[in-house]
C-alpha cells in the first residue's frame, strides 16, 4: 500500500495541528514536523502533534548531518516514528542512524537531497549492505523556485531507484508534488507519496487532502 504524507513545514503551531489532524482523518499515514516547526519549538512540538494530531506515524524532518546517535535518540524520546538523516553526512553518520534507529525503535529516512548521482548513491549503500527504512528522492524548495523542476519532472530516476532497492527500502518522494502529479507518481511504484504546500498553501487543505487520498485509495 502507497503511504500518504503530510509536510508540515510551518511556522504556525496552530495551523499545522489543524492540517496534520485534518490529514489524518481523511486518511493520511505519516505526518511530518518539518523541520521549520522543528527549529521554531524544538523537538518538543514532536510530543505536541502526538497528543493533539494522534498520527498513525511521526516523522520528524531532522535533517541530522552529524551525532545521528543523539538526534536519533530525541526523536524516540519525544514520540517520533521516523527521522531524517541527508545523504551527504558522512558514512559514519547515515550507519550509526540506522543501527541506534533499530536499536530505540525509530525508522531512518535517509534524505537524497542534492545528491547529484543518486543512483550511484543507493548503489553504493547496497554494496555496503547499509539500508535504511526509507530513501527520500527530493526536490528541495530553492530548487523549485529557482529552477522550475519537481520531483514529477525526474520519474525515470524514481522507476529505477525503485528497481534497484530491496523492498525492504522503501522508497519516497518529496518536491513540489500537486493532486494532478499523483497517478504517474503510482505508475512508477514509490512507496510514500509526501504531499506539503499543495495542501498547507491551499484555501481548502481538507479538499486537495481528501483529492489525494481519493487519487490513491480510489
Amino acid at each position: 500500500m502507497v503511504l500518504l504524507q503530510v509536510a508540515l513545514d510551518l511556522l504556525d503551531l496552530e495551523r499545522a495541528i489543524f492540517i496534520g489532524r485534518l490529514c489524518s482523518e481523511v486518511g493520511f499515514d505519516i505526518v511530518e514536523a518539518g523541520t521549520p516547526l522543528i527549529k521554531r519549538f524544538g523537538v518538543e512540538v514532536l510530543r505536541v502533534l502526538r497528543e493533539r494530531v494522534k498520527p498513525r506515524l511521526l516523522l520528524a524532518d531532522m535533517k541530522t548531518v552529524d551525532a545521528a546517535d543523539v538526534e536519533v535518540g530525541l526523536v524516540r524520546e519525544f514520540g517520533g516514528d521516523i527521522t531524517t538523516v541527508l545523504a551527504v553526512a558522512s558514512p559514519e553518520t547515515i550507519e550509526l542512524a540506522i543501527r541506534v534507529g533499530r536499536e530505540v525503535g525509530v525508522e531512518v529516512m535517509v534524505d537524497l537531497m542534492n545528491v547529484h548521482d543518486v543512483l550511484g548513491y543507493v548503489g553504493d549503500l547496497i554494496r555496503r549492505d547499509v539500508l535504511p527504512d526509507y530513501v527520500c528522492y527530493h526536490v528541495g524548495v530553492d530548487v523549485q523556485r529557482r529552477r522550475g523542476v519537481t520531483v514529477a519532472d525526474l520519474l525515470r530516476e524514481v522507476k529505477e531507484l525503485r528497481r534497484i532497492l530491496p523492498s525492504t527500502t522503501k522508497v519516497a518522494v518529496a518536491g513540489g508534488i500537486k493532486p494532478g502529479d499523483i497517478p504517474s507518481l503510482l505508475n512508477v511504484d514509490v512507496d510514500v507519496i509526501i504531499v506539503g504546500g499543495a495542501i498547507t498553501r491551499a484555501e481548502n487543505p481538507r479538499e486537495v487532502a481528501e483529492k489525494i487520498v481519493k487519487l490513491v485509495r480510489g
